[in-house]
């Protein structure tokens, strides 16, 4: 699946403190906008209670003196603008932050006294932000700031801030609710462009409004992360037997019994080097859900270290992910180790499967997903490699270039193609499965009977093949089914929403109803491998509704029926 990444930021809230030790606020729910976000966080309605802190939020009503909103402050990259209200047709006043550049942090400052015994605040706005660039770092983007002080004007906490990572195409309403730090009496409100390179942050209606703090408490204790279990040594003697492929099965080398992988996507280390609950969701997925498969998806940046939130070398990170493996295999279940990357297979992907294989060559609960979703390229390149070009407007000075002066100039990469990722994988001497997803994001894998099959060499283990299938994924049969006849398939991503995506219409729309017991009675009919996607309360389609590992009704509980072993019927294919 083309998913957008998930909601969470690795700075998101620690950048915001500013300084060390500063608490972070828990709330319930914050709002990020972000191009790159898995799913965008539920946002709740505004409370109806007490009045709002802060000055008149509308800013309509203007200061004689000063020229400005009544009790609002300027600032140098602080304006006043106007447009129509689409509704009445009349001028509409807002505030907006203008960037001044990446070395600068542009904002308004609004120190705001807190009414006595205030427990919780919730924030609300209307938001829009345009024309954003990031500065150097992924966290230099839009944001409201909320710091609290004491009596003395220390800083003694923080509130999460309400970010947008990316353009909100359009006004956006953020809620947000969260607790006030015991001593606090101010309260420093600053929206901000947090040294990012370019772009307005623009709001309108806004409120900052004391609410009950007990029930918020109580809110939060619901949604609150599960502890980690602790971390465990290897027992071999627990783990899974080797597998190999046989035909278009999976065999035990044991007994030559099939093995017949059904589980979950634990995702998050794709977008946070420190994961997020990912052994505990690994623990539940296998002794409350019975998966008997993990599927990690990992990424060579934060592997290395190479992250800006990373000063380890990556040594944390390759250790979560070695803990996650042990869980699993301590307790006979094995795990697929996803490259979570697209398009093809890049020079930089030699280095970290290489390092991989070595790392885990023969553990017989490893499997090797080599590329997340491969797209946008031909078959001949997907299994050879060639020169994957970037989209770039071409000039007319092209005309008079040869052949290889165009291709230097072009943007792209020599991808090495899956074939030579095979051969890297077994160079290493590791003989584990290999899994390979196909294209269109890895649904299609008709090239795969059509003469572009990989080939594994004598000793390893062999070849599956990934396809990742979605509603509005189309011809299950010549995509996906045919290969099936021939090799082992890895459902390695599916599941629905009932929430339509971005380029979905009413028309194309499936709803998961019909959609799901057809889906799970094709992985049943004919005994294909899946790990459903996805794991996680934040991240779409959603298995978990939260935290407590409650399971979607739509997604979640039928796919749980499944891993248990309840019998589904496929009606008819797509």
């Amino acid at each position: 699946m083309h998913k957008p990444r998930p909601f969470c930021r690795l700075c998101h809230a620690l950048i915001t403190a500013l300084v060390a030790g500063l608490p972070l606020l828990a709330a319930a729910p914050a709002f990020a906008a972000d191009a790159a976000s898995e799913s965008a966080p539920t946002v709740s309605s505004p409370t109806v209670s007490s009045p709002s802190i802060l000055p008149d939020g509308t800013f309509e009503t203007l200061d004689p003196a000063t020229g400005r909103p009544a009790g609002w402050p300027g600032g140098r990259a602080v304006s006043w603008e106007t447009e129509p209200d689409p509704a009445t047709g009349q001028q509409n006043r807002f505030l907006r932050i203008t960037s001044g550049g990446p070395a600068r942090m542009d904002s308004l400052y609004l120190p705001v006294t807190l009414p006595p015994g205030a427990g919780a605040l919730e924030f609300s706005a209307r938001a829009r932000v345009t024309d954003l660039k990031k500065g150097p770092k992924s966290w230099n983007d839009a944001r409201v700031i909320m710091n609290f002080k004491d009596a003395t004007g220390k800083q003694i906490g923080s509130a999460p801030p309400v970010w947008f990572g990316a353009n909100t195409e359009g006004w956006k309403t953020p809620v947000t609710r969260f607790l006030v730090p015991p001593g606090a009496t101010t309260l420093d409100f600053q929206p901000t462009m947090f040294n990012a390179a370019a772009g307005t942050l623009d709001l309108d209606d806004v409120i900052l409004r004391p609410i009950p703090r007990a029930p918020l408490e109580a809110e939060l204790a619901r949604n609150a992360p599960p502890p980690a279990p602790p971390r465990e040594v290897s027992d071999p003697k627990k783990f899974p037997p080797e597998i190999r492929v046989q035909g278009n099965r999976l065999v035990s080398l044991r007994d030559g019994s099939e093995v017949w992988l059904q589980g979950v996507n634990v995702a998050s280390m794709e977008w946070r080097a420190n994961g997020e609950n990912v052994l505990r969701s690994t623990l539940v997925a296998i002794e409350d859900w019975k998966a008997s498969v993990i599927r990690i998806p990992v990424k060579e940046e934060y592997w290395y270290g190479r992250n800006e939130t990373q000063s380890d070398g990556g040594k944390a990170y390759r250790e979560l992910a070695d803990a996650v493996i042990t869980l699993a295999a301590n307790r006979g279940a094995y795990v697929v180790i996803d490259l979570h990357r697209y398009r093809a297979p890049r020079p930089e992907h030699i280095e970290f499967w290489t390092d991989v294989a070595t790392l885990y060559k023969n553990h017989p609960a490893v499997l090797f997903d080599l590329l997340n979703e491969a797209h946008g390229v031909s078959w001949e390149l997907w299994r050879n490699g060639g020169f994957v070009e970037e989209k770039k407007k071409a000039g007319e000075e092209d005309t008079f270039l040869t052949d290889a002066e165009k291709k230097y100039n072009k943007h792209g990469f020599e991808s090495p193609g899956m074939q030579k990722m095979v051969e890297v994988v077994r160079a290493t001497g590791a003989r584990n499965v290999i899994v390979a997803g196909g294209l269109d994001y890895a649904y299609d894998l008709s090239g795969i009977v059509n003469g572009y099959a990989l080939t594994d060499t004598p000793d390893g283990n062999g070849i599956m093949y990934a396809s990742h299938i979605y509603p509005w994924k189309r011809d299950w049969q010549g995509k996906m089914l045919d290969a099936a006849a021939l090799h082992p398939i890895l459902i390695g991503e599916v599941g629905a929403d009932v929430k339509k995506m971005p380029f979905e219409t009413d028309e194309t729309f499936v709803p998961p109803g019909t959609w799901v017991p057809d889906m799970l009675g094709l992985i049943q009919k004919h005994r294909l491998n899946w790990t459903g996607w996805c794991f996680h309360p934040k991240a779409g389609p959603r298995m978990l509704a939260d935290w407590k590992y409650t399971p979607t009704p739509f997604w979640g509980e039928p796919a749980k029926r499944a891993l248990a072993g309840e019998k589904f019927e496929l009606r008819r294919l797509r």
